[in-house]
């Protein structure tokens, strides 16, 4: 899901369709059928202020590797791509690069889709897939968490073929969910370790400087599915079923 210009929600569903929401009439008054699986992201490229000609757009990406790039006015399609991966679940637009996280890799590519560079899932992780992927481009950084792994890899933008830098986790079965928030990044997680008698969400405040740990959140009975952040100010955690919560959290 991702707002357009305080008049527009986009929102990507599992049936393939985008479905544009009108803020003010709270109805959907278009619907983009172009993909043909899973609607998984979307990042917004913003018209540069020194150049009028050119016009705002947006990039769509779906599970099954297709990226769609839009023109806002129109919506259009003005170009799209196919990317060979496992579920293609993220993309964002930096510097006049896309970065595009899947299941077992993240990669930077042109404006037209042309392979810039490619980080791999590592050796030394004992895990299926990426979970999550968190950019930090001011600091040069790129987060990446796993499914079923307490380990955290966090990359050079500039070098991602130099080895990474290794964070775990206590008491943590696996990342679900991961967003940056200032100078820390914000991490949702399945509690784990023995002696625990059920599932316990948590949710890890770690400085970007530093990579420890600042702060261990317990709010939720069960997994931390989705975080949320409010203008940088609050972050909103909603849980699985079995506990159905939102919490609010003050970002200090």
């Amino acid at each position: 899901m991702m707002g357009l210009d305080q008049e527009q929600v986009w929102i990507g569903s599992q049936d393939s369709v985008i479905y544009i929401i009108n803020t003010c009439s709270m109805l959907c008054h278009k619907q983009l059928t172009e993909h043909r699986g899973e609607v998984t992201d979307f990042a917004l490229e913003k018209m540069n202020p020194e150049n009028r000609s050119s016009q705002a757009q947006v990039y769509s990406c779906s599970a099954d590797g297709t990226v769609i790039i839009w023109d806002v006015p129109s919506l259009k399609v003005k170009r799209q791509f196919h990317l060979s991966c496992d579920r293609l679940q993220f993309i964002q637009v930096y510097n006049d690069a896309l970065w595009c996280g899947a299941r077992d890799c993240v990669m930077k590519l042109s404006p037209s889709g042309a392979l810039l560079c490619k980080i791999s899932l590592p050796g030394e992780v004992k895990t299926t897939s990426f979970s999550r992927v968190a950019l930090l481009m001011e600091k040069r950084q790129i987060w990446t968490s796993f499914t079923d792994s307490a380990e955290l890899c966090v990359w050079d933008s500039s070098d991602p073929v130099k080895p990474p830098k290794w964070v775990i986790l206590p008491n943590c079965s696996g990342v679900t969910c991961m967003i940056r928030v200032k100078d820390q990044v914000w991490i949702g997680c399945s509690g784990g370790g023995s002696g625990l008698s059920k599932v316990v969400g948590k949710i890890f405040v770690l400085d970007s400087e530093s990579l420890m740990v600042e702060k261990e959140l317990e709010a939720h009975e069960d997994t931390v599915q989705t975080l949320f952040s409010a203008e940088d100010r609050y972050i909103l955690s909603g849980s699985a079923k079995r506990d159905g919560k939102i919490a609010i959290w003050r970002v200090d």
